[in-house]
């Protein structure tokens, strides 16, 4: 017999009794019956409940297990008696009559119980990490990543992608993050940087005539934390193609993305039939360019009803052309207790308030704008957006560039409160047509706001004659109930419209050469059209196992303060470490 184990944890069944067994595992649990003890056995692969009774030769040393303790345990298998048997495990008709026990690895006081799933200070579950991980539900999630992977990848080179892997020591990219810098020992006062995201070299790879790239990639970028991006580093499914079109990433793509959440959305419905909605409409719409489709909710304007009317305050904002007032339907939330409750969360997102009309049985408006512009324009605003009696709407005014984001919060908040999003689906989404430039009101300049790669629609026309700012790029995220899980674009792989692109934010060509040389010079020797897009593998992966927080499915994370707390990170050099890379430390002044 082998030295360790015959059978792993969940493999016993009815066809194994009378077998003789050898189990290794954790001790998730005791049980004291009387003077018999239950001892559930726990490995990566499941449960196996095992007994020991005073007869049984291992009794005493059973007597003085604990949780978590590594055990070797030998006996016999047999049935369960009748009545005990437990459904929800593989192994639950089975249980294993112990004789001899063998101490593999005693443990400690735990700092955080294993079994149960019971909440636990976050600091404490990531300092004793390999703990925590051993708990069922992360531990299955952790699974569930792996599983999602290969799903990927088996998926992604279904359709003909070829897996690279590309540098991790780099050097320093726009990606709009700050790079994490490695000094060079062997050039000093130079330094590599981490790769925010193998754009550069993605491309590289479609000049040198690979045609499709894909990679599971890791990415780094010095942020702050976010709710929606584990701090330092993170994954993602990178993809680029050549002789492409726009609708060639996305008729290979869509496929993917919508076989992978089908295979582990668990039963429930995923969109098949993807929305292609332009980034301004879901500004305008939806007031976010990741929203939530599961809510029905879609944003109007509104701004002809209030232009002259008695409200004063909307009427004296609609005097310049550039401001405009938004309407946020609410179905069934025509009572003043929800309407002042919206208005109270208003104010606490450092808003004046939450104007809103409520409508009526026989479908007269109320509310104090209502009795301000009479019930005509309120009628006129009730058959423009269709609500209904019983229902409400909320208005947001002013320049909707400063007031789009909280619109888009208001309506995830109406429908949150109405239980209008319906949370047991996934709806996927491309978003298109996003704008090449935006302006930066801290440098008051002109900047990318995307992707700087993007090829322009219009091409080197667009970017020779038109306003930047109403240049619309070849770039496209996809979304999925509220979260954007990728983006890409079609490539700009025209030298002359590359140093056009980048001299309309600031660079001159030979800064262009300087920081991107590489490519530059690729794309003098027959670069191909190419394009191709990133999907965030933690997020998808968040998605699928049902949760909002990144650390539940990813393996050692740091905390919001960027510092692992299990392995000690980051931690200061030694002095002989800085010496080698001709570093000097200058902390800041306490």
């Amino acid at each position: 017999m082998h030295r360790y184990r015959s059978h792993k944890c969940g493999a016993l069944r009815e066809s194994n009794i009378g077998e003789t067994i050898r189990l290794s595992g954790w001790v998730h649990r005791v049980r004291d019956h009387g003077g018999v003890l239950f001892i559930d056995l726990r490995d990566h692969y499941g449960l196996t409940q095992c007994v020991v009774d005073p007869d049984s030769p291992a009794f005493a040393l059973a007597e003085k297990l604990r949780s978590e303790f590594v055990v070797r345990m030998d006996g016999k298998a047999r049935r369960r008696p009748e009545g005990t048997d437990n459904d929800e495990l593989p192994t639950g008709k089975v249980e294993v009559y112990v004789t001899e026990i063998e101490v593999l690895g005693p443990a400690g006081d735990l700092p955080l119980p294993v079994f149960g799933d019971q909440e636990y200070p976050e600091d404490i579950r990531l300092k004793y990490r390999f703990l925590d991980l051993r708990r069922e539900k992360l531990h299955q999630n952790i699974m569930t990543r792996v599983e999602i992977i290969k799903s990927m990848r088996r998926r992604m080179e279904g359709q003909g992608f070829f897996e690279f892997n590309t540098p991790i020591l780099t050097a320093s990219s726009p990606e709009g993050a700050r790079d994490f810098l490695v000094p060079s020992r062997i050039h000093p006062g130079k330094f590599y940087a981490l790769p925010q995201a193998p754009q550069q070299y993605k491309q590289l790879l479609m000049m040198s005539g690979f045609d499709r790239y894909f990679q599971i990639a890791p990415c780094f970028r010095d942020e702050d934390p976010r709710a929606d991006r584990l701090p330092g580093e993170f994954y993602q499914l990178d993809v680029e193609m050549s002789f492409v079109t726009q609708e060639d990433v996305f008729a290979a793509m869509e496929p993917v993305i919508t076989g992978v959440f089908e295979e582990f959305a668990k039963g429930k419905p995923v969109s098949k039939n993807w929305r292609r909605i332009p980034f301004a409409e879901a500004l305008r719409k939806y007031g976010s360019d990741k929203p939530d489709l599961r809510n029905p909710i879609e944003m109007q304007d509104v701004s002809e009803h209030f232009r002259g009317s008695g409200f004063k305050v909307f009427a004296r904002m609609l005097e310049d052309p550039k401001n405009q007032v938004w309407a946020i339907p609410a179905p069934g939330g025509g009572s003043r207790a929800f309407c002042d409750r919206m208005n109270s969360w208003a104010q606490g997102e450092g808003q004046p308030g939450l104007g809103y009309i409520m409508w009526r049985e026989g479908g007269e408006g109320a509310g104090p704008l209502a009795n301000n512009i009479g019930p005509e324009r309120t009628a006129a605003i009730r058959a423009q957006i269709g609500t209904k009696e019983g229902d409400a709407a909320f208005f947001v005014a002013g320049d909707p560039d400063k007031f789009w984001k909280f619109s888009g919060l208001a309506r995830n908040k109406v429908g949150e409160e109405l239980n209008l999003t319906d949370k047991e689906r996934f709806e996927l989404a491309w978003i298109v047509d996003f704008p090449m430039y935006e302006y930066n009101e801290d440098d008051k300049k002109v900047d990318f706001s995307h992707n700087p790669f993007s090829m322009p629609q219009g091409g080197l026309e667009a970017l020779k004659g038109q306003d930047p700012l109403t240049i619309k790029a070849f770039q496209y995220d996809i979304t999925c109930n509220g979260y954007e899980i990728a983006s890409g674009g079609i490539r700009n792989h025209v030298p002359e419209a590359m140093v056009k692109a980048f001299e309309i934010a600031g660079y001159g060509e030979q800064e262009v050469v300087d920081r991107f040389g590489g490519m530059y010079r690729a794309f003098q020797y027959g670069a191909p059209p190419h394009g191709g897009m990133a999907a965030g593998v933690d997020r998808i992966v968040m998605l699928l196992c049902g949760t909002t927080n990144l650390r539940e499915i990813s393996l050692f994370p740091m905390n919001q303060q960027a510092m692992d707390l299990l392995m000690g990170a980051p931690s200061e050099a030694t002095t002989k470490q800085l010496r080698e890379l001709h570093v000097r430390v200058n902390l800041p002044q306490k």
